[in-house]
C-alpha cells in the first residue's frame, strides 16, 4: 500500500456515484419502459442482463422450502441469532409521539405513523448479500410497516441464493421477486401487472440501481444513494499488523471501487501493514477485486499527533472507522462523522456486517457528515397535530392575522378572522 504523511487534503478519492451520461441514458430508458409496458420490459431486461427467461417474478413457497432443505442447520442458527440480536438494537430505537398540552384544553402532538409498504433491494451480481435482508428487513418490521418487498437479481438458473431466502423465511418476508436492476426500482416505485407499487426503497446496489433511486425519488422515498464500501482504521503502535491489514481488506473484496485507509502515528505500524496487505492479497479468491481496490484507492497515512488523525478522520468522515488504539473510547470521543465506529482490537468490522446489531446500511462518500445509516426511523413518518380551544384562538387570532398582513398574505388573515373574532381589535 501507498504510504504518506498526513496531509490536509486527505480524501476517499471518490465522486458521488454520478454515472456518465450513457449509463443515466439507460436507467432513464429502462425506467420509462417498464413504466409504460410493465411485466414486459422487466422480461425484457432480465433476459437481456441477468441471462434468464423468467414466466414468474414471484419466488414461490416451494423454492423457499428448498433452499431450507438444503441449508446448513448450522448457519441457519446463526443468522436467527444475527436477526435476534439486530432487532433487539432496532427495538431500542423506537419512539413514541408526545403532545404538548397547553392551557384551556388546548394541545400540540405529534403522531409516529409507519410507512404503509416498503421495497427492500437486496444486490446480487459478483457476491450475494443475505445480510442485506436481515439489516433492510427488521428496521421495517420494528418501525410497523405492514407490507414488505423484497426484490433481487437471479442467477442464471432463475432462483435466488438459498441464504437470501433462508433469511427472508426467518423473518417472514413472503412477497419476494426475483429481479434486480434499474428495472427493479422502476417496479417497486411505479408498479407493474404483478407488483404493486412501495412508497420507499432502501437497500445498496451498483451504479445502475443508484442511479434508478436518484431518478424515482420524489415518486417514493428512498434511503440514501450508497457508493462502494469504505474502511478507514485508526490505529496506533499497540495494534496488530496482520489484523489491520486483514480489517482493511475486508472491505477491498467488496469492490474495485472499495476505499481502505490507515491513519496511524506510528510509522512502524505503516510499514508493517503495508508489507502484511502484499501477502495477505496473494490468498484471497478475491484478490483482482481486492488488489485494485488497495492500488486505486488504498492509502497509509502517518500523522504526527493523535489530534491530527482525528482531524483526518473527522474530514474524510467514513463509512467505517476501526479505532485500534490506547485508550480507544477516549479517542472516539473526537470523532463527529463516521458511519459506524468500531472499537478496539476485537471489534473488527465484519461484527458489525453480520452480527453485533447496529445496522450496517450506512453513508458513503463522505456524506457521513450530514447522515446517520439506515435505522427505524427511516420507516416512519411523523404527523403534526394542532388542537386549539376557543379561548386559546380567541388569545392567538390577532397576533396571526397580523403576522399573516406581514407576508402580505390576506387570506389567510381573512380565514383566522372569519371565526367570529371582531376584526380590528
Amino acid at each position: 500500500m501507498k504510504i504518506s504523511k498526513l496531509t490536509k487534503n486527505i480524501s476517499l478519492k471518490r465522486e458521488l456515484e454520478n454515472g456518465n451520461e450513457e449509463q443515466l441514458k439507460t436507467v432513464r430508458q429502462v425506467i420509462a419502459d417498464v413504466r409504460e409496458n410493465g411485466d414486459a420490459a422487466i422480461r425484457k431486461y432480465t433476459e437481456m442482463w441477468d441471462k434468464v427467461v423468467l414466466s414468474d417474478f414471484r419466488v414461490t413457497e416451494e423454492e423457499i422450502n428448498e433452499a431450507l432443505q438444503n441449508f446448513d442447520p448450522q448457519l441457519k442458527k446463526d443468522l436467527e441469532e444475527a436477526a435476534d440480536n439486530i432487532r433487539k438494537y432496532h427495538e431500542a430505537q423506537k419512539r413514541e409521539g408526545y403532545t404538548l398540552p397547553l392551557a384551556d384544553g388546548s394541545y400540540l402532538a405529534q403522531r409516529i405513523v409507519p410507512l404503509d409498504s416498503v421495497g427492500l433491494y437486496v444486490p446480487g451480481g459478483s457476491a450475494a448479500y443475505p445480510s442485506s435482508v436481515l439489516m433492510n428487513v427488521i428496521p421495517a418490521q420494528v418501525a410497523g410497516v405492514k407490507r414488505i418487498v423484497i426484490t433481487s437479481p437471479c442467477g442464471k438458473d432463475g432462483k435466488l441464493p438459498p441464504a437470501v431466502l433462508v433469511c427472508a423465511s426467518i423473518l417472514g418476508v413472503e412477497e419476494i421477486y426475483k429481479i434486480g436492476g434499474a428495472q427493479a426500482i422502476a417496479a417497486l416505485a411505479y408498479g407493474t401487472e404483478s407488483i404493486a407499487p412501495v412508497d420507499k426503497i432502501t437497500g445498496p446496489g451498483n451504479i445502475f440501481v443508484a442511479l434508478a433511486k436518484r431518478e424515482v425519488f420524489g415518486q417514493v422515498a428512498i434511503d440514501m444513494i450508497a457508493g462502494p464500501s469504505e474502511i478507514c482504521i485508526l490505529a496506533d503502535d499497540s495494534a496488530y499488523p496482520d489484523e489491520i491489514a486483514a480489517d482493511l481488506l475486508s472491505q477491498a473484496e467488496h469492490d474495485m471501487r472499495a476505499c481502505a485507509i490507515l491513519i496511524t502515528t506510528s510509522e512502524n505500524l505503516a510499514n508493517a501493514v503495508s508489507e502484511q496487505v502484499e501477502e495477505q492479497l496473494k490468498q484471497l479468491p478475491r484478490e483482482d477485486i481486492a488488489r485494485a481496490s488497495i492500488e486505486n484507492f488504498g492509502h497509509i497515512y502517518i500523522a504526527e499527533t493523535m489530534d491530527q488523525a482525528v482531524d483526518a478522520v473527522n474530514t474524510l468522515a467514513p463509512e467505517h472507522l476501526e479505532i485500534v488504539t490506547e485508550n480507544a473510547e477516549e479517542v472516539s470521543k473526537g470523532i463527529r462523522h463516521a458511519g459506524a465506529i468500531f472499537l478496539g482490537r476485537y471489534s473488527s468490522e465484519p461484527v458489525g456486517d453480520y452480527f453485533a446489531g447496529p445496522n450496517h446500511v450506512l453513508p458513503t462518500n463522505s456524506t457521513a457528515r450530514f447522515a446517520s445509516g439506515l435505522n427505524v426511523d427511516d420507516f416512519i413518518k411523523k404527523t403534526n397535530i394542532i388542537y386549539y380551544s376557543e379561548k386559546t384562538w380567541e388569545e392567538n387570532a390577532p397576533k396571526i392575522a397580523r403576522l399573516a398582513r406581514m407576508e402580505g398574505l390576506e387570506a389567510h388573515a381573512r380565514a383566522v378572522e372569519s371565526r367570529g373574532w371582531k376584526k380590528g381589535e
